[in-house]
């Protein structure tokens, strides 16, 4: 519980023929994490191949696929039929040219069918307007003594286009549309110019109507295009069939191609992992310690015996490389979450989430203290982990509860029933009383917490090997003794009232400490440049700098003490703020209770609802985020390098939508 997933290094020697097979089998299990191993000659002499160019067809391949499924409007695909172990990636390629042939037919007839469609739409709808005008269309430009002019423009310009052209044009108007007035200006041809001109500024929108047989009159076209329209439209009804049976297939076929190369692709990247011979291929990953046994079982079988298994544990493995794998009961898994937001501990430090699972919900509830508003967030969590379909969605429901279920105890506490009870706490009402001493508990339990933390960086430090970081560093033996010394003579002097400080306890509590932060990186420097090693990088250059580096660093602890401890006064005066809200709330209400006169009681309800939903949504999210911000710099930033990595299983895609 307090430290991450033992795991131990698996090594697996097999014959060239069955890395595939095992490759997919440990696919499915999803419980080794495959490391690259480098060729030498501890593991195999030729270095694991180079699959970038299958890998860029994959790509290119799952590219295609993904415009299909958008140009076909697929929604979501089915779930795949095939087994991606019976197609190649050369079978799933023709299968998915022979796909994109198909729907790239049907789609470009689809396409051209609509264009018609919209063109001879757009030519009926035209002609229809001029249905009475009875010329041949196309001497209409070729008249020797005539110039005509088709078009629609604003209703409200009709009238001062007549006064401008006066009888020199003939205006036939047709029946207004959508605010335009279509027409036909029809002029000499010496007019033309002026005629134009006028037209511009009426603001026209010229038409062309476009001429199928010689000597078609308005009349014809229109009849034409409707003719031909409505034919086209059955036409393109019978291919938008074609295209939704299509989708139909293609969904399915698509699902099971996209399977098939993403599983492919998954192999091709393992398989740039491992060293081989001419005949045998070497796999090695990492893998929990509880795993182990079945994981070799599975291999005797995938291969008929014909494989050797090694493991070793970690031993002088260096952390960085051994991936960390978190495992919690389901009532600690919200707040593993919590973890795994701020990083992953290393893989040999002590792993933190119980101790965030009991501050977390601790501090949440001092500052949202209130039975009502607890049980409020009680009931949304375990509605979320009854109906939540996501397991996220019922880790969240978990955090709910717990988060609510500590609301309740300090509501109880405070005395808060959806609002403040005078006389019904059991211990202290936020606003009331003496709140110099409800601040100081907040500094107490910051103290606490603070305390936790560095007490588990020493921890970590020694299992870690650094004796000298765990006795020395600002946040080790020789740091938490300057802290817990400072606040000892802190409650000597303000609790037991004793005025006098002996000098020695200052030098041994406060002054030795520090000097021996301050010198601790001079000393080192030191040490480093008479073993004639590099002394420079972050320690600095010189011992001037580094000594100045240390008095910085030393100045810096004294006041992140300081302030880290200070910081938990949000505690008491979010606890305040949330009380203070509702007592504003039910204040407001009586005042408007008592000034409203019949109706006051039910708006003085309306505003104790509204005051108390409030106080739920802001309020709550102000004290989770609250809660986080201490979690992670006051108490993880005493410990909690973030520094692991994360354990990531090799899975193939099916494993992976199984999973989600």
């Amino acid at each position: 519980m307090f430290s991450p997933v033992a795991m131990q290094r698996m090594s697996v020697v097999i014959l060239e023929r069955d890395e595939r097979p095992v490759l997919r089998g440990l696919g499915r299990l999803g419980a080794m994490h495959l490391v690259r191993t480098k060729a030498g000659p501890d593991t195999a002499p030729q270095e694991p191949p180079d699959r970038s160019a299958d890998l860029a067809r994959c790509d290119g391949m799952l590219v295609r696929i993904d415009a299909l499924v958008r140009r076909l409007e697929i929604e979501a695909l089915a779930a795949p039929l095939v087994e991606p172990s019976e197609w190649s990636l050369d079978a799933a390629a023709g299968r998915l040219e022979a796909v994109e042939t198909q729907a790239n037919d049907m789609l470009k007839r689809k396409e051209g069918l609509r264009e018609r469609w919209g063109y001879l739409a757009t030519l009926a709808e035209q002609a229809s307007a001029y249905e009475g005008v009875e010329l041949p269309l196309e001497q209409l430009g070729q008249l020797s003594f005539s110039h005509f002019a088709l078009g629609s423009l604003p209703a409200e310009s009709l009238e001062e286009l007549q006064a401008k052209v006066g009888e020199n044009v003939v205006l036939l108007t047709m029946p207004e549309r959508e605010g335009r007035q279509r027409l036909v200006a029809v002029t000499s041809r010496k007019g033309r110019f002026a005629l134009e001109t006028a037209l511009e500024k009426s603001g026209l929108q010229r038409e062309t109507l476009a001429v199928a047989e010689p000597g078609q009159t308005v009349k014809e076209l229109a009849g034409e295009a409707r003719k031909e329209k409505d034919r086209l439209e059955g036409e393109l009804r019978q291919t938008q069939d074609a295209v939704a049976g299509l989708k139909k297939v293609a969904a399915q076929a698509l699902a099971d191609l996209r399977e098939v190369v993403q599983t492919e692709r998954l192999i091709l990247e393992a398989e740039q992992n491992f060293p081989r011979t001419a005949s045998t291929t070497l796999i090695t990953g990492w893998i929990p310690r509880d795993d182990v046994a079945m994981v070799r079982r599975h291999l005797q079988e995938m291969t008929g015996g014909r494989c050797v298994v090694e493991t070793e544990d970690p031993g002088d493995v260096p952390e960085e490389e051994i991936p960390v794998l978190l495992r919690h009961p389901r009532l600690l898994r919200p707040f593993e979450m919590l973890v795994s937001a701020y990083g992953l501990p290393g893989y040999r430090d002590l792993e933190p989430t119980l101790f965030v699972a009991i501050t977390f919900v601790a501090m949440f509830g001092m500052m949202f203290g209130d039975v009502g508003h607890g049980a409020v967030l009680a009931l949304g969590g375990l509605a979320a982990v009854l109906a939540g379909k996501a397991e996220k969605v019922r880790d969240v429901g978990i955090l709910l509860i717990f988060s609510g279920c500590s609301s309740i105890v300090f509501g109880v506490l405070y005395g808060g029933y959806f609002g403040p009870r005078e006389g019904m706490a059991l211990w202290h009402d936020p606003l009331a009383g003496n709140t110099t001493n409800f601040l100081w508990i907040a500094i107490y339990i910051g103290i606490g917490i603070i305390s936790l933390g560095l007490i588990l960086n020493m921890v970590n430090r020694f299992r870690r090997g650094d004796i000298v970081g765990g006795f020395f560093d600002k946040f080790g033996v020789t740091g938490a003794l300057f802290y817990w010394g400072v606040l000892a003579l802190g409650l000597k002097w303000l609790v037991f009232h004793e005025k006098s400080i002996h000098w020695l306890e200052v030098v041994v509590i406060i002054v030795l400490p520090l000097a021996v932060l301050l010198l601790k990186e001079p000393i080192l420097y030191a040490i480093r440049k008479r073993a004639g090693k590099a002394a420079g990088g972050e320690h600095g250059d010189s011992f001037f700098e580094v000594l100045l580096l240390s008095v910085i660093e030393v100045f810096e602890t004294v006041l992140s003490y300081m302030a880290n401890t200070i910081s938990f006064v949000r505690l008491a005066a979010y606890a305040m703020s949330h009380a203070a809200v509702l007592t504003a709330t039910f204040l407001l209400a009586r005042e408007v209770a008592k000034s409203t006169g019949a109706i006051g009681g039910a708006a003085g309800v309306v505003i104790i609802i509204l005051g108390n939903l409030f106080a739920i949504v802001l309020e709550g999210i102000i004290a989770s985020v609250q809660a986080l911000r201490l979690e992670y710099y006051e108490f993880f930033g005493k410990f909690f390098s973030a520094g692991g990595r994360a354990f990531q299983p090799f899975r193939l895609a099916s494993t992976e939508k199984k999973r989600d």
